[in-house]
């Protein structure tokens, strides 16, 4: 029977018999049974995205110094 490991970037299948031999090799890596992680869907509102989003400023325009001509 395979089983399924996450560390919440990459997901893996392993045999139950290799997870249990190896349990503490793959706890430090990380990995945990995907049936223990449960992902929570937050629903946000219009009010919380506003407040992340970032105004951009208006960049300077570089100024440069003109040659004389002698």
């Amino acid at each position: 029977m395979n089983i399924k490991l996450t560390n919440g970037k990459k997901t893996i299948t392993r045999t139950k018999e290799q997870y249990e031999a190896n349990i503490n090799h793959f706890t430090n890596r990380g990995f945990t049974p995907l049936d223990k992680i449960k992902k929570e869907i937050k629903k946000t509102t219009l009010k919380e995205v506003t407040d992340k989003v970032i105004q951009f400023k208006a960049k300077k325009k570089k100024t440069r110094k003109k040659k004389w001509n002698n």
